[in-house]
């Protein structure tokens, strides 16, 4: 796990100067080593995390007469087959590296070579001979790329912070960003929040060379073919290919381990490379009993016998590291569960350089609760036109919040107009309410098109398809690279092999959706392996206390003192303080929505006012 930056200029010279002040400002990313290149009109700076290769894997990375180098950051899990492949051809190699297989097989293939990674990368490779750049990222976005282009430079890097130091760059909020916020506390790929700056989106990459456009590519698509075999077949093959993605995952030159909660999806992965390898196990909880997994996390890891390892979070914990988090994040994403994620990172590094975790099993499997809504209102479609109307009266007539009301007015919408993702915090009225800049634009922009990529597909399926194009890059995976890379941890994610996927993709929504069961296919494959508490627990999702923290003076001095700073003005501050108001008294529980608003009004203090500074 490492970072990168750079710039392409069509004219005038590259600063070096530039390139170290920009390289630096991601040093937790690499503290180990750092190095640069100028080569003409392009310059790129590297900071390096020592995971496989720890003598001979510098980077650049050459060819064998210097004319490709490479930056990448990630991991190529597969190289050993692809080395023997490529040694065979004639190419030599001059490390253990495992991303040096990605030079001569840029070589061999050109941009084709992408076809044949398997692993998490973004990456950069310059191509003296054409005069091209190269980059890439992975099929999934687990790893991170940021550009930004202006009069004849593309810049471009691993963390945004790093492009904030271009003399060029002014740090402005973009609008539409901000009104996309509001509705899925993050911003949707390819947006950031910076006016400008954008994301390569996963699975693409782009090609520049002087004279001519960037030139942005996709070479893989997330593709859904489910199949019809018997569940024994699905289940033999889950069990196949995630012990084979485990494996791959846990090759490496450090030490490594596994977080994990309370869960089955971190328990499949514990067991899984526990039945390899001694490994140590990490947990965190919190004060507030109702919230910590500890328990249930402290009963798996007792039977797969880890070397076991918890933290208990206090709200003081909470409120004196968050601005560090912000910082690390770039962009706001308001999704509690970051905290965990950083602590756990946190005590992990103390043991370990490297971790293996649980994300993209619920996209990939069907594990979120609302996976089930389709089969709930199938039963309400085949009741009687007559009694459907009945119910969509009494609907009409129920007064907010009386159990009921909400389900029967997602009846009467189709799935276009009823799923936007896992997360949907202010509705179009709400953002109206507690926004002052009022945009007309609808939250389903974001999700038509991918409505329209999958219409082949049933309900179930289709969700799983919106949530891996936008709340699995935008919000998943992002805060699981900023919180591990803020405490300089590589987390590796054996759910997100494309492998993986591919035969995930085949598994028919009866399989994955029984009743009330979510993952049903992935908990069967493993029973046996693991006890049936650990294999039938509801999802909880690194639960945090917000809720009750928000009513503290402390944090409601923190919110009110934010909100009348300059991030306030994008705000109606006489709604937002009522919203407050109501919570704190228990009118309503408005955890998620302050929340959100908390984690801009932050950020903007941070990145755009300037006036705090985390680091």
């Amino acid at each position: 796990m490492c970072g990168f930056c750079g710039f392409f200029r069509e004219t005038g010279r590259v600063e070096e100067n530039l390139i170290l002040k920009m390289r630096d400002k991601m040093l937790h990313r690499g503290p180990d080593e750092g190095t640069h290149l100028l080569a003409e009109n392009v310059g790129i700076g590297f900071r390096r995390l020592k995971i496989i290769d720890l003598l001979t894997g510098s980077q650049p990375i050459y060819n064998e007469d210097r004319s490709i180098c490479l930056f990448c950051n990630g991991g190529i899990y597969n190289f050993k087959s692809l080395r023997k492949e490529l040694t065979n051809k004639g190419h030599r190699f001059s490390s253990r590296s495992d991303v040096e297989v990605i030079v001569h097989l840029y070589e061999e293939k050109n941009t084709k070579c992408l076809d044949d990674l398997r692993g998490m990368f973004a990456f950069v490779l310059w191509d003296r001979k054409r005069r091209q750049l190269f980059g890439a990222r992975d099929r999934f976005g687990i790893k991170p790329f940021y550009y930004f282009e202006k009069n004849g430079t593309l810049a471009f890097a691993s963390e945004i912070k790093a492009l904030l130091e271009l003399p060029f760059f002014s740090a402005q909020v973009s609008e539409d960003a901000f009104w996309d916020y509001l509705t899925y506390q993050y911003v949707p790929e390819p947006e950031t929040m910076f006016s400008g700056i954008y994301r390569l989106p996963p699975g693409h990459f782009f090609l520049k060379s002087s004279g001519r456009p960037l030139q942005i590519s996709r070479y893989w698509q997330i593709r859904f073919a489910p199949s019809e075999e018997q569940e024994e077949y699905y289940l033999e093959g889950i069990r196949e290919k995630l012990r084979e993605s485990v494996k791959l995952h846990l090759n490496c030159d450090v030490q490594r381990g596994a977080f994990l909660s309370s869960g089955v999806d971190s328990a499949i992965i514990a067991a899984l490379a526990r039945e390899l390898e001694p490994i140590s196990t990490f947990s965190v909880g919190y004060s507030e009993e109702a919230y910590s997994e500890l328990k249930e996390a402290r009963e798996t890891a007792r039977f797969l016998e880890t070397d076991h390892h918890e933290y208990i979070i206090t709200p003081n914990d909470f409120l004196q590291h968050l601005p560090r988090l912000i910082w690390h994040f770039d962009e706001p994403v308001a999704d509690p569960a970051a905290i965990s994620l950083f602590f756990v990172a946190r005590m992990a590094k103390q043991k370990i350089t490297v971790t293996l975790s649980g994300e993209g099993a619920d996209e990939v499997f069907g594990g979120y609760g609302i996976y089930r809504e389709p089969q709930a209102l199938d039963i309400f479609q085949k009741l009687p036109s007559p009694l459907q109307k009945t119910f969509h009266l009494a609907e009409r007539l129920l007064p907010p919040g009386i159990p009921g009301k909400n389900y029967l007015a997602r009846t009467k919408r189709p799935l276009e107009r009823r799923f936007l993702g896992n997360a949907y915090i202010f509705t179009p009225l709400e953002k109206l309410s507690i926004a002052q800049l009022h945009k007309n634009s609808s939250p389903f922009r974001i999700t038509d098109r991918l409505y329209r990529e999958s219409s082949h597909l049933d309900d179930v399926t289709r969700m799983q398809y919106i949530d891996l194009n936008t709340w699995m890059p935008g919000d998943i995976l992002a805060k699981a690279d900023k919180m591990t890379m803020a405490n300089s941890l590589e987390l590796r994610v054996p759910y997100l092999d494309h492998h993986v996927f591919e035969f995930a993709a085949t598994i028919p929504s009866k399989y994955k959706i029984q009743g009330k069961t979510t993952k049903a296919a992935l908990r069967k494959a493993f029973k046996g392996i693991l006890p049936p508490e650990a294999l039938n627990r509801p999802k909880r999702g690194f639960p945090v206390p917000t809720r009750q923290w928000m009513k503290r003076p402390d944090f409601q001095e923190l919110f009110q003192d934010l909100l009348a700073g300059e991030g306030g003005n994008w705000f109606n501050r006489r709604n937002v303080r009522q919203l407050l108001v109501d919570h704190v008294n228990g009118k309503k529980d408005a955890s998620r929505k302050l929340w959100t608003i908390l984690i801009f009004l932050l950020w903007h203090d941070i990145f755009i006012s300037k006036k705090r500074l985390a680091n």
